[in-house]
């Protein structure tokens, strides 16, 4: 998946926006962005799958972690740009 098909949507992105603030677990996400449980499922799937999420287990809870860096540059004229980024991820 593109980064343009993988950010083309409106719930992933809802979700970059809620977890850039804080992690959440899955029904915290669910009624945050306003989604059920199947679609939940499916788009944090992707977004870990593409390596911008990481999720790890406290108690009987999953929680969901912002891991990556996502950058969008839109400029008019004169020096139009459209930029959608995904700087590399550095390890500590």
């Amino acid at each position: 998946m593109d980064s343009l098909e993988l950010l083309g949507s409106k719930t992933r992105l809802d979700i970059l926006r809620v977890l850039s603030r804080r992690d959440m677990y899955v029904s915290e996400l669910m009624e945050e962005v306003g989604m059920d449980g199947k679609t939940a499922t499916h788009h944090l799937d992707v977004l870990v799958d593409a390596g911008l999420l990481v999720s790890y287990t406290e108690g009987r809870r999953r929680y969901f972690s912002l891991v990556r860096e996502v950058r969008f540059e839109v400029s008019p004229s004169p020096n139009r740009r459209f930029v959608v980024q995904f700087p590399e991820h550095e390890e500590t």
